[in-house]
């Protein structure tokens, strides 16, 4: 029986696979929110039921019968992010809270009807496809993290980190979202940028530029980031 729970780590791990962290016990009680014991009983049910392996120095892996269904379920939120975006016009900094909630609650009749209706090739609200990826290969496509752009040049948001809400909001209320052009006006001593967007001249910290992947203008526009 795969319960909420057991997808919701399944998912987690998958996801901080995805942002390039080494996944132990610490990383998803920061992710889930949960405490240690927690994470320690969950690790023992999941290892118990060959979702996960949990190597000698602690490091938690997915089996392939794991990763199976974290992928079915990144779909879900995938597809679910969309519907409420491109059918129900909410604002993409919200989606990812709303599709959190609902990803569960979706029987697989609806997910077929959704991949029917939008495809699984799309970018979702935040730019990220549905398949996971890695940074390695977001930089293969040629992307870059915003904190490592060039002053002087111009940029492309492709894709930002989504399950930070109060990021979200904040790039949207400075002009930064998927799609957006922004030119990297200064790099400071801070290293803070200084940037030109269509909410003019703001300044970002290195908490945020290295939440946001960019293509150089000169580049196609990949829109789209994911992980895996």
């Amino acid at each position: 029986m795969i319960t909420v729970s057991k997808e919701d780590y399944l998912k987690a791990i998958l996801e901080a696979e995805s942002e390039g962290e080494i996944v132990i016990s610490a990383t998803l009680a920061h992710w889930l929110s949960v405490s240690a014991p927690a994470v320690t009983m969950a690790m023992r049910r999941l290892k118990r039921d060959g979702l996960v392996r949990v190597a000698a120095d602690g490091q938690v892996g997915l089996t392939p019968a794991g990763r199976k269904i974290a992928r079915k379920l990144a779909l879900r939120h995938h597809l679910i992010e969309r519907m409420l975006a491109e059918i129900f016009g909410m604002e993409w900094y919200k989606v990812h809270d709303e599709a959190e909630r609902l990803e569960h609650a979706v029987s697989p009749d609806f997910e077929s009807k959704l991949l029917a209706r939008l495809g699984k090739q799309g970018a979702c609200p935040h730019g990220n496809l549905s398949e996971r990826e890695s940074p390695t290969s977001r930089r293969r496509r040629g992307l870059l993290l915003l904190a490592e752009a060039e002053a002087g040049r111009a940029y492309v948001v492709s894709g930002i980190y989504e399950r930070d809400r109060r990021l979200l909001e904040f790039l949207e209320g400075r002009g930064i979202r998927p799609g957006a052009r922004l030119e990297v006006s200064g790099k400071n001593y801070d290293q803070t940028l200084t940037l030109h967007t269509d909410a003019g001249r703001v300044t970002l910290g290195r908490s945020a530029t290295e939440r946001v992947w960019v293509a150089r203008e000169s580049e196609p526009r990949h829109r789209g980031s994911s992980r895996r």
